[in-house]
C-alpha cells in the first residue's frame, strides 16, 4: 500500500534548557508504507548567511552551513528514525522509541578524526506522540541527549504536516 503526497511541513527543534532553536519550513514528500508507517523526505532551503544569522541572534544558524539539507524520517506510532544528510559540515541519525534509550550518531568532518567515524550518543525518549488519521498531522518527540553519564540537554522535536 504505497501512496505518496506532497505536503508543506514545519520541522522544529528546541532545547528546553539550552539556547537551541531551529525551524525549517519546506515542502515534503509523505509516503504511506502501510496503515501506520510513513516515510517523509524534505529538503530545506539554504540558510541565511552567517552575518545575517548573527545579526538576527540565531546562533544555531550562524554555525550551520548554507548548503541544502535533506531529512528522511521513518515514522510510526512506536518509533521514529530521522536521518539528515547532504550537509558538508554535519550529518546525523537519531532513533527514538517511547520510554527507551535509543542512539544518536553525528558525523562531523574534521581533520582529527577518521572520515565516516560517528560520534555516538544516547537519547532517552520521554514522549513520542503521532497524531492524525489516516495521514499524520503532528509528530512530537521529547527526549534527553546523553554522552555516557553527562546529560547534553533536553529537546523537543515537532513536525507539523499541513493538509
Amino acid at each position: 500500500m504505497l501512496t505518496e503526497h506532497r505536503k508543506p511541513v514545519c520541522l522544529s527543534l528546541v532545547s528546553t534548557d539550552l539556547p537551541v532553536l531551529s525551524v525549517v519550513d519546506a515542502a515534503a514528500r509523505l509516503s504511506q508504507k502501510d496503515s501506520n508507517r510513513f516515510h517523509l523526505v524534505l529538503t530545506a532551503p539554504s540558510n541565511k548567511s552567517s552575518q545575517e544569522a548573527i545579526a538576527s541572534g540565531t546562533a544555531l544558524e550562524a554555525i550551520a552551513p548554507t548548503s541544502p539539507r535533506t531529512w528522511w524520517l521513518e515514522i510510526s506510532p512506536n518509533r521514529v528514525i530521522m536521518t539528515m544528510q547532504g550537509n558538508a559540515q554535519l550529518n546525523y541519525r537519531h532513533i527514538w522509541k517511547q520510554g527507551v534509550s535509543g542512539s544518536s550518531r553525528y558525523w562531523l568532518p574534521t581533520e582529527s578524526s577518521p572520515p565516516n567515524k560517528p560520534i555516538s550518543l544516547r537519547n532517552f525518549t520521554n514522549i513520542l506522540v503521532l497524531d492524525g488519521h489516516p495521514l499524520p498531522r503532528n509528530l512530537r518527540v521529547e527526549y534527553e541527549l546523553w554522552a555516557e553519564k553527562v546529560q547534553l540537554g533536553r529537546y523537543i522535536l515537532n513536525l507539523e504536516i499541513q493538509h
